[in-house]
């Protein structure tokens, strides 16, 4: 193995780890604190940022690309060839030194690794797939690893990938064809969901000789997730959820990414710079994203064709309640689990704390309160004894308008108690 250059090494670090920043499949820290004599642990700025685990643990991983070189003129992207930028590329070596030296420190405690694509999708991969190898063989390394997957790469390098990386990923990029075919034509939604079917297909059939055989390999044991880049063409929110709701059902993903477009780069193509995403958008996208995955909404019911973009104003679970207020108010001592859980305010743990207590009390909102519940958003759509009546008289735009006006000015109230208090 060749001598590694750390100076030079750090250069190509800097470049490479602030390429990687826009996927966002997992959230940068940002912090610049470095360590001071005596202290404990140091929050590199390079390279770091962090994911969390199903069971809630913050983990923090090395995210950095291969290379920033790539064949492809993609619009939207910073990396796209035409683009004036400082190029860089590690070699496989290089990677997997950072990543043994950065575990050693206890900076991280895995590696998310992505890519861009030089001379074409195998040679790049092939690269990728080799950095997992050597840290799992040779470095006997257990950590976590992220890999990206490459379009256009074999289905062989994928299944290769899968057996050395925990979780794999491959990006839709833009949501629509026809947006993909104006700002990157050199590609396609066929060829983007290829590694998706592969990754799919390979999971299946492992999980089929594991219940068979008990040593069987584990391949990608954490899954697959995609990522989608919001605002950069000119799709609706209604067309992003519906093509979410059919990679959960077709691929199993395990999560769906919304990374809001920041326009740094002049096309006519592209949104004007300075006028970036809102961030509301990307909130209210994971919101829908998480009413699909946990509380048993469809795609349908969250955004309708009518109106095709997510209520800025209002959470979507909200927003349908007050859309629907025929189902509404949801007797909360008898209704089943399914329609509680559609109440705003009521999460999946509290929902399933009152059907417990139910059982033994004549639920009260200090009940709820108590259990979790945001009662000040809660309180306008349950009945707690007999029915609640009150405001049957108005539309749905002056309820929309009340529910609004006195939930943000309770949130206000409690914002305003806490600074007193401090």
């Amino acid at each position: 193995m060749a001598a590694i250059n750390y100076e030079r090494l750090q250069g190509k670090l800097n470049i490479l780890a602030d390429a990687a920043k826009y996927d966002v499949s997992c959230s940068s820290s940002g912090s610049t604190r470095k360590n001071q004599g005596g202290s404990l642990g140091n929050a590199a700025q390079s390279g770091i940022c962090h994911s969390y685990t199903e069971d809630g643990r913050c983990v923090s991983l090395l995210k950095i690309l291969l290379t920033n070189h790539c064949i492809y003129d993609c619009a939207y992207c910073t990396s796209r060839r035409s683009h004036d930028t400082p190029r860089a590329a590690f070699t496989v070596e290089e990677v997997v030194e950072l990543t043994m030296q950065f575990y050693r420190r206890n900076y991280i405690e895995g590696l998310f690794l992505s890519s861009g694509i030089f001379k074409n999708g195998d040679y790049t991969m092939e690269r990728l797939v080799e950095v997992a190898r050597l840290l799992r063989e040779r470095e006997r390394f257990n950590g976590y690893i992220h890999l990206k997957t490459i379009p256009g790469c074999s289905p062989e390098l994928l299944k290769q990938a899968g057996q050395y990386a925990d979780r794999l990923s491959a990006n839709i990029e833009i949501p629509t064809k026809s947006g993909l075919a104006l700002l990157a034509p050199e590609k396609s939604h066929e060829q983007l969901k290829q590694p998706m079917e592969t990754i799919t297909e390979e999971i299946i059939t492992i999980r089929d000789s594991q219940k068979k055989h008990k040593k069987a390999p584990a391949f990608a044991p954490a899954g697959q997730t995609s990522q989608m880049i919001v605002g950069a063409g000119k799709e609706t929110d209604l067309q992003i959820i519906q093509l979410s709701s059919h990679f959960y059902q077709r691929y199993d993903l395990k999560r769906v990414y919304y990374s809001g477009y920041v326009p740094m780069l002049s096309d006519k193509r592209l949104p004007a710079i300075g006028t970036p995403v809102p961030m509301v958008r990307e909130n209210r996208l994971y919101q829908a994203d998480w009413l699909m995955r946990f509380y048993g909404f469809g795609a349908h019911e969250i955004v309708e064709s009518d109106a095709p973009f997510l209520d800025l104003d209002c959470d979507p679970k909200l927003a349908w309640a007050i859309r629907h207020r025929a189902h509404f108010p949801v007797p909360i001592q008898t209704a089943p689990y399914e329609m509680i859980v559609r109440i705003p305010g009521i999460g999946v743990k509290t929902a399933k704390k009152i059907l417990k207590a139910r059982k033994f009390n004549q639920l009260t909102l200090e009940h709820l309160k108590k259990m979790g519940a945001a009662v000040n958003r809660a309180k306008y759509f349950i009945a707690l004894t007999g029915k609640n009546e009150h405001l049957k008289h108005l539309t749905r735009e002056n309820f929309r308008q009340y529910v609004l006006a006195q939930t943000q000015t309770k949130f206000a109230d409690q914002r305003n108690g806490q600074l007193a208090l401090f």
